[in-house]
């Protein structure tokens, strides 16, 4: 019984824990009681029940229109159907405006609404898995949307983990649970959990589980997989509870029969949905860009009906006033302004063509056009699984010919996540390499002849190994080889399953591993099965068991694994594992020769791509593991720096070995990957590897893929474990990138370099040379920080690659939105696992791999295929020809419209501004739809032809072409060009008219001209007839004054 360490905040938990009072507040800390379902409703935890789907019946419909009313040209059309419905301003039917629209509405909602059926069947297939859950005394079948926290559930081999629960017993000797993570963290591998020593004695007692009344304060809901803080009460005692202690939704169990567990998160509150990002309405920059036309369109549109109104209104006060009484109203207008003002909203339904609603019809046809080119594409076909290339959203198409960043799961998607042993260096000699008969080293071909292991009945027939001589040295009895052997059989974590007579089959949590064991396997050490005392190994046809001792962990720090041993006969001897630079620090002194040979062929390994790893042993009297281990003991049970303790201890031990050799493993990518990516590369696309794997094995697939080569100027690693040493190591990597250049060493000019990158300012061109950022999961968590967002995102994009290890499904997203946010660049993300899903769903497009680890992630994507490689003609050519295509149609398809509605615009100018058409409706819709129906003939048949394929795939570096459209409204040029365009347009229009009214007038023109000459000469006769009257009365009055002077 073990009485663990309590956190400060927790002891007045303990206190009130059999307080049933729940608060409204949000979680601070998690309470649950085992068996006990009136306790926990207290608290209103979420049950097991899950929702991905977007909308029920209810909310369909006002969710539904609410999304489709976003988009602007909706929203404007439903304003000029509620216009078309009043008499006294629209000259055409509501008809014409309602069919369409409705007919748009419809064919969306009818869209959306099956893609959320789908969800709505994923949601309640899972809701609806069966689990045995204690109740009453006895195990019931539940379904899992019924479990709650506090139930205890039993769970059995190859089996889903319903909900985030506590391990309390298993089957396995000491509490041991294995299980497999890949929904999680996208690894294959097992993992081996343990229950408490005190609850593992429950076993598979049902009354004395029914009777367990444990309580659990912890850490409420987070997205974190790796960290779990709790305590458990029970019995009047205390035990710390961590991860190990935890088997978390998504898992599935393995190689256990069966384990009971505590429900402490269920449902939304599990690891597993809280890492799991929100459905988001996607939309491409064309559509971005098609609602900023439709605004200017629309002010276009209010400027001319302004312009038609005041003309209307001047034209009704001087002329239409004499012919109101002809007109057939109920009510005649009196005035003029009054007029106008209706005028202007008939002239806003009568130009609304500018924007017509068929563009988003016509668009949508463009896109499920080319979503179908892409399916039917035979080069993106895989046909050892048989599958085809799919498009999943066919909205996104253009955006594809778009892309800036790409975001990229390692594991099945990049490499076929199969490692094989390749070659090995063994006390000073090679091995692997094929000789001719005059001793030149030859290349492997399908005519060259493998290793014979037909003497091994356990062997596995897919191991390929073409060095005869290693063999020939296991079968002279050559002692360093059997050792090094001996050493990949012992020092592991594999688990043996032996399904049938014959048939091994290792479970692996680490690819590496498998390898190993597999080669010593097949050359004649056959691990055969472990318990947590013991390691059976069969070594050339005979049995030996080696007690084990004990178990020195891999970690990053340490970068080795090592195991004690103790053979039948009594020796011990410590196995050792590990990177090539720290076990060569701890060789005895007698081993430089050996080392500087070793060393040697390392490079020639590493120089191939392959993943390497150095051998040591070191035998040791029982005397000198008696006082290891008791250090080892009281390093395990200090409370304060367990760790570093336990690191010290390791240290003390592994020193002074022996170089046994080293081993070089292949990691096999997929087919066309480094093609790919420089490919990519060449059209200034940036690549991320965001992996759950650890940094060795994320690096040297880096090297494998030529993302990471020996070249670069430097490549950056960022492992610290605080804000503070996170911050340090960005800044020393942004000194560097910025130190090499010899214009910015000066400080000041430095510090105005940097002023211009937080204004934005894209940094690339100042930088030379080629740089690489390898960042760790722990280290990015601090570098999301809102206060070192900056400066991570800042030193990446000035780097030429960017791989981020041990990186949760959470931390993938984060990172997208990062860039999202801080590049305003069009993002793709690509993966293979129920991992990747939140970074699929917050990149701009996600696609999936129909790979190793399932569907999830195809299911939550915008398009799918089987290999990486299908990503640069997914991008180069179809996404290329998308944008072209589109961009090309749209200036066409506006031209088209401004040519119609001009013509009602000038038409108004002849007809007093009185709002009629020129041409009939119908004989308009016919003309229209030949337009569109024709010029998407046109695109897709003739230009198909033009802009072929292969001269995007020959020539990928001229392939940039990055926001044409989406940038063009904000330069200068564009609006200067529009406007010496319309002027140029409209100028001889004016000046051909007044021309020929003066030089060739028609008759009517003669007649309005002679009006008004007579209406300009009838003021003057008036005006000289007063003055020739006022003229004469001066005259009379002077007369008049002249003879009364006389008198």
């Amino acid at each position: 019984m073990c009485k663990c360490w309590l956190p400060s905040k927790w002891y007045h938990l303990s206190a009130v824990m059999n307080d049933d009072e729940g608060d409204g507040h949000q979680e601070e800390e998690r309470r649950v009681k085992a068996n006990d379902p009136e306790h926990n409703e207290k608290f209103q935890y979420a049950n097991n029940r899950i929702k991905t789907s977007k909308y029920n019946i209810l909310t369909f419909l006002p969710v539904n229109l609410f999304e489709q009313f976003q988009r602007v040209a909706n929203a404007y059309f439903l304003s000029l159907l509620i216009l078309q419905l009043i008499p006294e301003i629209s000259s055409l039917s509501w008809f014409t405006t309602i069919v369409p629209l409705m007919m748009v509405f419809t064919i969306t909602a009818v869209k959306d609404a099956t893609d959320d059926c789908f969800r709505h069947k994923s949601d309640n297939q899972v809701n609806n898995r069966q689990a045995e859950v204690l109740i009453g005394g006895r195990l019931q079948n539940e379904k899992w949307m019924n479990v709650r926290p506090g139930d205890v559930i039993k769970l059995e081999n190859n089996t889903f983990v319903a909900a985030d629960v506590l391990l309390l017993s298993s089957s396995e000797p000491h509490g041991l649970c294995y299980i497999e993570t890949a929904e999680l963290d996208g690894e294959t591998n097992l993992k081996v959990h343990q229950a408490l020593p005190d609850t593992s004695e429950l076993g598979a007692d049902i009354r004395r589980l029914a009777e367990f009344d444990g309580v659990v304060v912890c850490e409420p809901p987070n997205n974190k997989l790796d960290t779990f803080t709790g305590v458990l009460f029970w019995k009047d005692n205390r035990y710390s509870l961590n991860n190990e202690k935890m088997l978390l939704r998504g898992c599935v169990l393995r190689n256990t029969e069966w384990c009971f567990g505590m429900v402490i998160f269920a449902g939304p509150d599990t690891k597993l949905m809280q890492n799991s990002g929100r459905t988001k309405f996607k939309r491409t920059s064309i559509d971005r860009l098609m609602n900023t036309l439709v605004l200017w369109i629309f002010g276009f549109l209010v400027c001319m009906g302004i312009i038609l109104a005041v003309g209307n209104s001047i034209w009704e006060h001087q002329v239409g006033a004499h012919f109101r009484i002809y007109l057939y109203w109920n009510e005649v207008v009196n005035s003029s302004v009054f007029s106008g003002f209706l005028t202007f909203w008939s002239y806003i339904i009568i130009l609304n063509s500018v924007v017509p609603i068929s563009l988003y019809v016509s668009v949508e046809v463009i896109r499920l056009g080319h979503s179908y080119f892409i399916n039917w594409d035979r080069k993106m076909y895989y046909p050892k699984k048989d599958t085809p290339a799919e498009v999943r959203t066919t909205t996104l198409n253009e955006e594809l010919g778009q892309i800036e960043y790409i975001f990229s799961d390692k594991t099945g998607t990049i490499t076929q996540n199969i490692m094989t042993f390749n070659k090995c260096s063994i006390n000073g000699k090679a091995y692997g390499d094929v000789y001719d008969d005059f001793g030149r080293k030859t290349g492997i071909n399908e005519k060259t002849v493998p290793v014979d292991f037909s003497f091994n009945p356990l062997a596995d027939r897919k191991f390929q190994f073409y060095d005869h001589s290693l063999i020939e040295s296991i079968k002279l009895g050559d002692a360093m080889v059997h050792e090094f052997f001996r050493l990949l059989s012992l020092c592991h974590t594999v688990m043996p399953e032996e399904k049938n007579a014959g048939e091994l089959i290792y479970q692996v949590q680490s690819p590496d591993e498998g390898a190993l064991v597999t080669a010593a396997r097949n050359f004649g050490f056959i691990f055969k099965s472990r318990t947590p005392e013991t390691i059976t190994v069969e070594e050339m046809g005979k049995l030996v068991t080696y007690q084990l001792l004990a178990i020195l962990d891999f970690n990053n720090i340490r970068k080795r694994m090592s195991v004690i041993v103790q053979s039948p006969d009594g020796q011990i001897k410590l196995y050792c594992k590990g990177a090539d630079t720290i076990l060569f620090e701890r060789l005895h002194p007698s081993n430089e020769e050996l080392m500087s040979l070793t060393s040697d062929h390392l490079e020639e390994f590493a120089g191939e791509g392959l993943r390497t790893l150095a051998l040591a042993y070191k035998n040791l009297t029982e005397e000198h593991f008696k006082e290891w281990f008791k250090i080892l003991q009281e390093a395990n049970t200090s409370l304060d720096s367990r760790n570093e303790y336990l690191a010290a201890a390791y240290e003390e031990i592994e020193k002074d070995m022996m170089l046994l050799g080293a081993t070089a493993i292949e990691d096999k990518l997929q087919e066309g990957v480094t093609e790919t990516i420089a490919s990519l590369s060449l059209a200034n696309i940036k690549i991320w590897v965001l992996t759950g794997d650890k940094q060795e094995t994320a690096m040297n697939i880096g090297y494998s893929c030529h993302m990471l080569t020996d070249t670069m100027n430097e490549i950056f690693v960022v492992a610290g474990h605080t804000v503070k040493e996170v911050r340090e190591e960005l800044r020393k990597a942004k000194e560097h990138l910025f130190g090499q250049n010899k214009d910015l060493s000066n400080g000041h000019v430095f510090c105005e370099k940097m002023q211009e990158s937080k204004q934005g300012s894209v940094l690339e061109e100042t930088v030379t040379g080629d740089y690489a950022l390898v960042i760790n999961g722990h280290s990015l968590a601090h570098a999301l920080e809102a206060d070192l967002e900056n400066e991570f995102v800042e030193v990446a994009c000035l780097c030429k690659t960017v791989i981020c290890c041990r990186v949760t499904p959470l931390q993938k997203a984060q990172v997208v939105e990062l860039v999202k946010k801080h590049r305003k660049a069009v993002t793709l993300a690509i993966g293979d696992g129920a991992n990747d899903i939140s970074m699929i769903k917050s990149a701009h497009i996600g696609i999936g791999i129909s790979g190793e680890e399932g569907m999830q992630a195809v299911l939550a994507s915008d398009y799918s295929f089987a290999q990486f490689r299908y990503l640069k003609r997914l991008l180069l050519v179809h996404g290329r020809w998308s944008y072209f295509r589109m961009c090309k149609f749209l200036c066409y398809f506006f031209y088209k419209n401004f040519a119609f509605t001009l013509v009602h615009f000038w038409f108004g100018f002849f007809c007093g501004f009185s709002a009629q058409i020129v041409l009939d409706t119908s004989y308009w819709t016919a003309i229209n739809r030949f337009f569109i129906l024709g010029s998407i003939a046109v695109y897709f048949a003739i230009l198909f032809a033009m802009h072929s394929d292969g001269i995007f795939v020959i020539f990928p570096n001229h392939f940039p072409f990055v926001g044409n459209s989406r940038n063009s409204l904000g330069q200068i040029s564009v609006w200067l060009v529009i406007l010496l365009t319309t002027v140029i347009s409209v100028m001889p229009v004016i000046t051909f008219r007044f021309l020929k009214e003066d030089l060739n007038p028609t008759q009517t023109d003669q007649v309005r001209k002679l009006q008004k000459v007579r209406r300009k000469q009838k003021p003057l006769q008036n005006y000289m007839r007063r003055v020739y009257r006022t003229q004469e009365d001066l005259h009379m009055l002077f007369l008049i004054k002249r003879a009364l002077g006389n008198l």
